[in-house]
């Protein structure tokens, strides 16, 4: 497997490296000069999202897949086939509902689509260890997922659509690192939650789902009223 995932990054390597120079904004596009980290009119909304997405990272860093097999080995003794099973089927309804992240967007817009599929799957986290037995323990799980993975692309897309062009890359790597900032801080937390065993073990779901509800609320106070200018031309979004 070691092997097999660095063979992938040396073929994305390549992939990457047959990229030309079109992929960048034209430097006489740049109509102002740049900040120090890239940004100029956009500093204080990449900021702010800097800080919610940064919020939102950490809550999912406390229920990484490695503590969530060990939730599942330690709560119901699950075997390793078994929960095999269970995160096949929770990647591939994540990346299906990735797929249809764009169509709802389409309809309803970015911030409706991050945050109203959002708020169930945080739901259902907090939900998955107060299930009575396992089959309803892991339908929680595989729901969550199914919802979960929604606001990453409308994430991303929406950060790119409402600052300048020429400020794009600076917006992505600054809310990148914000989000891998507060994924590196969770699992402090989560070790100490697992050390101290008993009822304990289960607070890093309730945690993380409580601290996501509060990102959803906190995006959809601040940012609602910010619309791309897609969904602006377009009057928000298409109605059916």
């Amino acid at each position: 497997m070691v092997v097999g995932y660095a063979l992938v990054g040396i073929v994305l390597a390549g992939l990457f490296a047959r990229l030309t120079r079109g992929i960048e904004i034209e430097p006489r596009r740049i109509a102002r000069p740049a900040s120090r980290f890239g940004l100029t009119k956009s500093q204080s909304i990449v900021a702010r999202l800097s800080a919610v997405f940064a919020l939102d990272a950490f809550g999912g860093a406390l229920v990484v897949q490695s503590f969530v097999a060990y939730w599942f080995t330690v709560r119901y003794g699950v075997e390793p086939v078994l929960l095999g099973s269970i995160f096949f089927g929770a990647n591939a309804l994540a990346g299906f509902s990735a797929l249809l992240a764009s169509r709802i967007a389409a309809r309803i817009g970015l911030i409706n689509t991050m945050v109203f599929t959002h708020v169930p799957s945080n739901i259902l986290l907090i939900l998955v260890p107060l299930m009575p037995n396992l089959p309803l323990a892991i339908a929680c799980l595989l729901a969550r997922f199914s919802l979960s993975q929604m606001d990453i692309p409308t994430r991303q897309s929406y950060t790119m659509a409402i600052v300048s062009p020429d400020e794009r890359s600076a917006a992505a790597g600054i809310t990148g690192i914000a989000r891998s900032a507060g994924s590196a801080l969770a699992p402090i937390f989560s070790g100490v939650l697992l050390g101290a065993g008993g009822v304990w073990l289960s607070a890093p779901f309730i945690l993380a789902g409580s601290l996501k509800l509060v990102y959803d609320y906190v995006l959809y106070r601040s940012f609602i009223e910010v619309k791309p200018p897609e969904e602006l031309r377009s009057g928000g979004y298409k109605r059916t």
